[in-house]
């Protein structure tokens, strides 16, 4: 079964590109929403986290202040968080895959900010970014309700766009308008690369 990496930065459509990917047939699985899962109350991830940072899981729950307060005081502590959250996430990640597989799902397309990042490309026998220009992009995290300021931190930290796009196998563009990206996710589903991939080699998951 195809296993498909789609990555991108904060507003560059790739929920919008995820849901159309869904409507064709595949299974999504929503890295950010597990991440979410895992420290919601009583979350897989809590206990790791308070044996790594005392005193920010109270009652149950995730004092995400607290834990904040500590990342930005401690440089080492945002790798350690990491550390205890980017295996869970693969764990589920494992799990969705091998449920997709048994529900016979046209694929799965594993929707991961930080693909690159994580090393989670090699898991993948196929990659695509989603990108959109730099005005576009502010303007739709702008309407999320974050400041000018707030935006440029973000993207300040996250892997540059022009690097996604180099490392991708391909490149959806959200700039036009949605007709246009369903247009680029149907052409893609019938490119000669994308037919190709049942015979290219995939890292075990």
């Amino acid at each position: 079964m195809r296993v498909i990496g789609l990555t991108g930065g904060i507003g560059m459509g790739k929920s919008t590109v995820a849901a159309m990917f869904r409507r064709a047939g595949f299974a999504i699985f929503d890295a950010d929403a597990t991440v979410r899962a895992l420290q919601a109350p009583n979350g897989a991830a809590l206990p790791a986290i308070e044996a790594a940072f005392p005193g920010t899981i109270r009652h149950g729950m995730l004092d995400r202040a607290a834990l904040r307060a500590r990342i930005l005081a401690d440089p080492t502590a945002k790798r350690r968080l990491e550390a205890i959250i980017h295996p869970l996430v693969r764990q589920a990640q494992r799990r969705f895959i091998e449920a997709a597989q048994r529900r016979g799902a046209r694929g799965v397309i594993l929707d991961v900010p930080l693909l690159f990042e994580t090393g989670g490309d090699r898991l993948t026998d196929f990659t695509i970014t989603v990108s959109a220009p730099p005005a576009l992009q502010r303007a739709r995290v702008r309407a999320r309700g974050l400041s000018d300021a707030e935006i440029s931190a973000i993207i300040a930290k996250q892997m540059p766009d022009a690097e996604k796009i180099r490392r991708a196998n391909a490149v959806i563009r959200t700039g036009l308008s949605r007709h246009a990206t369903q247009r680029s996710v149907r052409r893609l589903l019938t490119a000669p690369a994308w037919q190709r991939l049942p015979r290219l080699r995939r890292t075990a998951h």
